[in-house]
């Protein structure tokens, strides 16, 4: 990543922030809220919601940077534990895209069309134990967790 963001030097010492602007302009959105904030906080990055025109978020995102920025400093160049430690694993991340961009109820499952309802109910219960929201806090993981129910709801509505 070093090379990627063409950064030389020890890349803990930085602090990320990324901002979804134009949250005043309501017509058309280019990324879902939770897909961003999802995307930023799986990389330890710090996300806001602002708007340039109307100053919302903007002091936030401000005062949040800037205490990040000083704990950077107190803790000699290391991030504190607690900006590290987001609360999600890649893999929940990686699974919630996933359905996401599911195209049907089998896909959403990782199932192929045709499977028993013992492997719809198998990866149901995988994904479940993933993404329940009693323990998966990413965003979008709540919608991701509803998703799942309804395409198993559906697939064994048509398995015999």
């Amino acid at each position: 990543m070093k090379q990627e963001l063409g950064l030389q030097g020890n890349i803990e010492n930085i602090v990320f922030a990324v901002c979804a602007n134009k949250i005043d302009c309501t017509k058309h959105r280019c990324v879902d809220e939770s897909e961003g904030r999802l995307w930023a906080e799986s990389r330890g990055f710090l996300y806001f919601e602002t708007s340039a025109q109307s100053g919302e978020g903007i002091n936030e995102m401000f005062q949040a940077f800037y205490s990040a920025i000083v704990d950077l400093c107190d803790n000699g160049g290391k991030k504190p534990v607690s900006s590290i430690n987001i609360g999600f694993t890649k893999e929940q991340a990686d699974t919630i895209r996933r359905i996401r961009n599911s195209k049907d109820s089998w896909d959403m499952l990782g199932v192929k069309p045709g499977a028993t309802r013992e492997e719809v109910n198998k990866a149901y219960r995988k994904l479940a134990v993933l993404l329940h929201p009693d323990k998966c806090v990413a965003p979008g993981s709540e919608d991701a967790f509803k998703a799942v129910v309804n395409a198993r709801t559906a697939l064994l509505k048509n398995i015999k």
